[in-house]
């Protein structure tokens, strides 16, 4: 579903992403892992197109969108939840998901499947977002992103600063839509333990580059938690 290969970026004058490659299938949980400051979160701004890719491709069910917009990237199938979750403060739950329906039609309904898969959301659906807690401003910005269906689901860390418990349900939803088989789920994550649980495939990042990948089931055996232990 999603190819990226050889994708350099810069910010200034400083080499970011070094021809990093790797591919996300339909129906897996490709977890990316590295220690802070190794170039995961401008992956993700990268393929979304809110940084520009100086050289390589990136290409989503056989059609490249390397220069495409990020608002092209999201009608396209791309679905993003950057890091601290970045949900509209002042707007209700029911407004933020409706803002992930930007690209439908505006007659277009909230998927009644959102409130399915995290049922927290009805009961606040008229309480401003940033009263929400961490957690529960967490699951808002998972169901903004899937709100419009997307056949790529990028998600940056979700599970900082989160409470056990929301942790654990974001996991199983996280499962549940790889399962399902209809999209590809890109998972930047730094805990561990969570990222093994998930992972399908593995691709490890270190100054910028990808060091280590393969499949999930190998991640303790090839010592991916002594590659990004701090």
């Amino acid at each position: 579903m999603l190819e990226v290969k050889d994708v350099n970026q810069y910010y200034g004058g400083s080499h970011i992403l070094r021809n990093v490659g790797f591919s996300a299938a339909k129906g897996e949980v490709t977890v990316v892992l590295g220690r802070n400051g190794v170039g995961k979160t401008t992956l993700l701004k990268a393929l979304m197109g809110l940084v520009p890719v100086v050289s390589g491709s990136v290409v989503l069910d056989g059609q490249a969108i390397t220069t495409r917009t990020p608002y092209e990237r999201a009608r396209l199938g791309m679905g993003y939840v950057p890091q601290g979750r970045e949900i509209f403060g002042r707007l209700t739950v029911h407004e933020n998901l409706l803002m992930g329906l930007a690209t439908r039609p505006g007659s277009t309904p909230v998927p009644e499947e959102l409130f399915e898969l995290f049922p927290v959301l009805r009961q606040m659906l008229d309480r401003r977002g940033g009263d929400l807690s961490g957690g529960q401003q967490q699951q808002l910005a998972i169901a903004r992103a899937l709100a419009s269906g997307p056949r790529v689901l990028m998600l940056d860390e979700p599970t900082e600063g989160i409470q056990p418990n929301i942790i654990k349900d974001i996991g199983r939803v996280i499962r549940m839509l790889a399962d399902r088989g209809d999209m590809a789920i890109v998972l930047v994550e730094q805990y561990y333990d969570f990222a093994e649980a998930l992972a399908d495939r593995y691709v490890v990042m270190e100054r910028g580059e990808v060091v280590a990948s393969g499949p999930g089931s190998e991640m303790s055996t090839r010592g991916v938690r002594q590659m990004i232990a701090i």
